[in-house]
């Protein structure tokens, strides 16, 4: 198994961005130090109660300008908010700048908010984002001056200054448990993964067909199949819940709408929780409305809390019944005191992930 510190970059009462951006690197410089594998990013835009974080290119020079030995990048990039030819010359940049740990996320967005400030179709963002991995083979390519003529990205004789270290791209992501999406990061080989509202039952047959046609491809490597949630480790059960857990429920507090006139908060949570019923997605439906609900998600463990005995032996079975073989821990969360949490990140580093990093989940 892979181990990564994937962090929303939330808000904090109390702290500037300034103070939580020096707080999230002096988080990653500890994962550097225990080997932790990765560090990523998302990339949210216009919810200053949420995310702190709208551009994952930053966060990865400033992570890697931090760093020595782990990998960063984005989880991912918001493909239909760039201008194709621009980001390809940044992440040729980045790359370079980072020695060649870049990792590359490739997403269409998942919010509307994100992209109507833009003046762009939030509709019209799928299409783009699986066009651009085409794109960037014909940017990156040995023929230069390059030229790509598709259905929604063009650029007509265009040499690049700067190409990436990695060939002949960084290693790219596709977050998705869309069975077409899935098919095409397999097809490309791109490695994929999923976040903790998606139920692992549900998702592992998906990801065993992804398998499959991963290897029917015939790449000579495994993909990355990746889990994303929060976890906190501590010195004993008793201590980890009484720190973290009601915390961990208000970890993704801020993906609901801000209150409404004399709204309820159970109320918010029903109507986000109704966005997943329309789609048709009713186990994802089910956790979204529970999110908030402490003990069913620890019974359920959708959230990974413990003693190291208690979070090796959560994380194990987890990772065999939902079929991920890359952790993306969000260790940060709620307002969590940093003493806290730079302890569970060293519990984890120091005694988690010895004990499973020889484990291979399929």
């Amino acid at each position: 198994m892979k181990f990564a510190h994937f962090s929303h970059v939330w808000g904090k009462p109390g702290m500037t961005p300034h103070d939580r951006y020096e707080q999230l690197w002096r988080e990653l410089e500890l994962c550097d130090d225990l080997r932790y594998d990765y560090a990523f990013c998302v990339e949210h835009h216009f919810v200053p109660h949420e995310s702190w974080i709208s551009s994952p290119s930053l966060f990865a020079v400033g992570a890697g300008a931090r760093t020595k030995h782990m990998r960063v990048g984005p989880m991912g990039y918001i493909v239909p908010l760039y201008n194709s030819l621009r980001l390809a010359e940044e992440i040729a940049i980045i790359d370079q700048m980072l020695g060649g740990r870049l990792e590359v996320g490739l997403v269409p967005g998942i919010n509307a908010k994100y992209f109507e400030p833009f003046g762009l179709d939030y509709d019209y963002r799928k299409s783009p984002t699986l066009e651009y991995l085409g794109y960037l083979r014909a940017a990156y390519g040995e023929e230069q001056p390059f030229t790509f003529m598709g259905e929604n990205h063009k650029t007509e004789s265009a040499t690049l200054s700067v190409q990436p270290v990695q060939k002949p791209y960084p290693p790219m992501w596709m977050q998705s448990r869309d069975p077409e999406t899935l098919e095409f990061c397999a097809a490309n080989g791109m490695n994929t993964g999923y976040f903790l509202v998606f139920p692992r039952d549900e998702a592992a047959p998906r990801y065993r067909k992804y398998l499959e046609d991963w290897d029917k491809a015939g790449w000579n490597y495994r993909p990355k199949i990746a889990y994303s949630t929060v976890v906190y480790v501590d010195e004993s059960d008793d201590k980890a819940i009484d720190t973290a857990l009601f915390r961990a429920s208000r970890a993704y507090e801020g993906f609901l709408a801000p209150p409404e006139g004399d709204q309820t908060f159970e109320e918010r949570v029903a109507i986000h929780a109704q966005r997943f019923n329309a789609r048709g997605e009713d186990g994802a439906a089910k956790i979204m409305a529970n999110l908030f609900d402490p003990d069913y998600l620890l019974e359920n463990e959708l959230v990974f809390i413990g003693s190291v005995e208690t979070v090796t032996e959560k994380l194990h079975n987890a990772a065999a019944k939902g079929l991920f073989n890359t952790f993306m821990g969000e260790f940060n969360f709620s307002d969590l005191p940093e003493d806290d949490l730079m302890r569970s990140i060293r519990l984890f580093g120091e005694k988690v992930m010895p004990a499973l990093q020889d484990f291979e989940p399929f």
